[in-house]
């Protein structure tokens, strides 16, 4: 069954509405703190779990990156000295990203930025009630 107008109508505007703050979310972390979006979800998903760390396979689940996005980006953490690899004493195979100090440092740097972006360009334009019915629906759609 094809889409309505108006069903057509509402994804595309989900689509934009989620580009748009990302894109605006990005700006005020590279902007401020030299910082793109995926590299702050990194370090933020990171500083998370248990000890800092997390195998790259769950971590490019958690950060919605393929396993070669996500390898890529963790070549540049590690460069700027924000993320290590370790082997995984379970399988060979099996390596996990950690957060270094400097890297929960500059997250540590980034998060009021990060935060209140968040609040500027998603939050501030709705209510109380607003957020409590975008929860619902996200909800509804499996997001958790």
């Amino acid at each position: 069954m094809l889409l309505t107008s108006e069903e057509l109508a509402v994804w595309r505007m989900l689509q934009r509405a989620q580009v748009r703050i990302a894109t605006r979310l990005e700006a005020d972390l590279l902007r401020a703190h030299d910082l793109a979006l995926p590299c702050y979800e990194v370090l933020a998903r990171l500083a998370e779990a248990p000890g800092r760390r997390l195998r790259m396979n769950d971590l490019a689940h958690q950060v919605l990156l393929s396993r070669s996005g996500l390898t890529r980006l963790i070549d540049r953490l590690q460069r700027d000295g924000l993320v290590s690899r370790e082997a995984c004493e379970s399988d060979a195979r099996g390596l996990f990203a950690v957060l270094t100090d400097a890297g929960q440092a500059r997250l540590e740097q980034a998060r009021p930025t990060y935060q209140g972006a968040i609040r500027e360009h998603f939050l501030g334009p709705l209510g109380e009630e607003d957020v409590q019915s975008c929860r619902r629906l996200l909800a509804k759609l499996g997001v958790v």
